[in-house]
């Protein structure tokens, strides 16, 4: 939330991003974690995403960076990977 450029396309304004960020955090659970598995992503600073998703029992993780995730070394079948676009088209 604090990385600007990641908001550059956006159309919320920065106080309505940290409304809806607040409104997001009011319904999570908190989740420890009693593992570190290393799923060897691109992206070293990613792999704790995988790690998190497993602990949480989670059935998705959204994100525009796919390319990351794609080349796991461990693989969680239950788990998806997907980009917002695509999960609110399989809402819709």
């Amino acid at each position: 939330m604090g990385r600007e450029a990641l908001f550059e396309s956006c159309v919320l304004p920065p106080e309505k991003r940290r409304a809806l960020f607040a409104a997001f955090i009011a319904v999570c659970q908190k989740t420890q974690i009693y593992f570190l598995w290393r799923p060897n992503l691109l992206d070293e600073g990613d792999n704790h995403v995988i790690e998190l998703a497993v602990a949480a029992e989670a059935q998705a993780i959204v994100t525009h960076n796919l390319a990351d995730f794609a080349r796991s070394e461990l693989r969680f079948p239950a788990l998806r990977v997907l980009t917002p676009a695509q999960l609110l088209k399989e809402d819709a």
